[in-house]
């Protein structure tokens, strides 16, 4: 049965299992309850309604007014297909003997085909007024084994009680939601511990909450395919003719480019180049940029009579301060497919990588990334800040440079006491370029490649 979020079932494989205890775990404010809540409002029928059942955490009232905040939230279905019920004056007065006695009694009237205990941990420390726990455990787990309904006990677990604590053993799958850091930087993620009888994607996954409920970005990490996919035998343009001219007549088609250099050399202008080039012909791209604010581009595109206002760009901005990378990735890869954009200026990778959470995650987004564009047929540049003005020891650290097909190294260098730019192809796939560094300069006209003889 789905969760109520498209992308969670993706993770799942599926959705939850039918007629399953699934424990869903995580600190308070993880959204553990908002997950509880989608997933019933999702799912509940007047004929298969699901049974909402609080403890001593929070009083119903507060979670029905949270609720109520939240974009599926449907009044009319209360006292319809979903029914709340308070069971934390039973559990001070009669203690877990009492729970049971009304759980089997909402069962008997109600006849849910959900059920929802939130918080499940909270009754806890009231094991001692029963004989413990585990007989508690025991004989509601048998209860709701009996009954045809799915259920969903929510907890503030941490991740060492999945070891000890018995309701881990008896849940049929289990979800975590947890904060993750990363430098400065604190972001949400998802794991799915357990999940019997069906397969789910392992990892790690980015969500966020809003007022539409959790939103789950699936861990990016396409696995190596070695099907064959056409790939057209065409040339694309720099839009530079006479870095086109060192090329063997620009880039392939579908083919990845990282253009690296230190600050103001020139990168973003080299990918305006080659997104204005198939602008200006017609065809639709994008440009993905956490460099530099609309306005600011688009006075820098003016200087040489672009506009990222045209008709048949998109420019996809967003702030490297808060960035979410998977929520990123997805964004683009959805843009790409909705405009069928031919050609995407990245810029920059360096900021990407700072908000990726871990190196291993920022290669599988950019190999995946890669993969999917080139099987789309959509050309890539992607631009990347190096720290040396001179002498350039490495490109990167994360394995760009041998994932792109082509990479292009912009430099300084002192000629008689001025500083001059030069441009250095270092790396074409799958066809023969011109090694030579060669000098260029910025004009109104853009980048303009100063011819060899020029240079001796």
């Amino acid at each position: 049965m789905t969760s109520g979020s498209d992308p969670l079932d993706v993770v799942l494989g599926g959705g939850l299992p039918r007629n399953a205890i699934v424990l869903v775990m995580g600190a308070p404010g993880a959204g553990k309850t908002i997950v509880a809540q989608q997933w019933v409002f999702a799912n509940a029928t007047p004929e298969r309604p699901a049974l909402y059942l609080s403890t001593v955490s929070e009083p119903l009232e507060k979670v029905l007014r949270y609720g109520q905040t939240l974009s599926f939230f449907d009044p009319t279905a209360v006292g319809r297909s979903i029914w709340y019920e308070d069971l934390g004056a039973t559990l001070r007065d009669d203690g877990l003997r009492g729970v049971l006695d009304r759980v089997r009694e909402l069962i008997r009237v109600r006849q849910p085909a959900m059920i929802v205990i939130d918080s499940f941990k909270a009754m806890h420390p009231y094991a001692s007024r029963s004989g413990g726990f585990r007989p508690f455990l025991h004989d509601l787990a048998g209860m709701l084994s009996a009954f045809p309904a799915t259920s969903l006990w929510v907890g503030e677990y941490q991740e060492e009680e999945i070891q000890r604590s018995p309701e881990f053993a008896v849940a049929d799958a289990i979800i975590a939601l947890k904060s993750v850091r990363s430098g400065e930087r604190t972001s949400r993620a998802l794991q799915v511990h357990k999940l019997r009888g069906g397969g789910f994607l392992a990892g790690t996954h980015s969500y966020r909450l809003s007022e539409d409920g959790i939103t789950v970005y699936p861990r990016l990490a396409d696995p190596a395919d070695s099907r064959d996919y056409e790939l057209r035998g065409e040339r694309v343009p720099s839009g530079i003719q006479a870095l086109d001219d060192m090329l063997e007549d620009g880039y392939w088609s579908g083919a990845s480019t990282l253009v690296a250099g230190p600050t103001g050399i020139g990168k973003t202008l080299m990918g305006l180049h080659f997104v204005f080039h198939a602008v200006n012909h017609g065809e639709r791209a994008i440009i993905a940029t956490m460099q530099e604010h609309p306005s600011q581009l688009e006075r820098t595109a003016s200087q040489f009579g672009w506009s990222v206002k045209a008709d048949n760009l998109t420019l996809m901005y967003r702030s490297p301060v808060d960035l979410n990378v998977d929520q990123w990735v997805y964004e683009l890869l959805d843009m790409i497919e909705a405009t069928g954009a031919s050609r995407v200026l990245l810029d920059s990778l360096a900021d990407l990588q700072v908000a990726a959470p871990d190196q291993m995650r920022f290669r599988e987004y950019l190999y995946s990334l890669l993969h999917r564009s080139s099987r789309h047929g959509t050309s890539l540049m992607m631009t990347y800040e190096l720290p040396e003005l001179f002498g350039v020891s490495r490109l990167s650290d994360v394995a760009a440079s041998h994932l792109a097909d082509n990479v292009v190294l912009l430099q300084y260098r002192g000629v008689t006491g001025v500083m001059a730019r030069t441009l250095t192809v270092l790396k074409t796939r799958a066809t023969d370029h011109e090694s030579g560094v060669r000098e260029f300069q910025i004009t109104a006209d853009g980048i303009m490649l100063v011819p060899a003889q020029a240079t001796e």
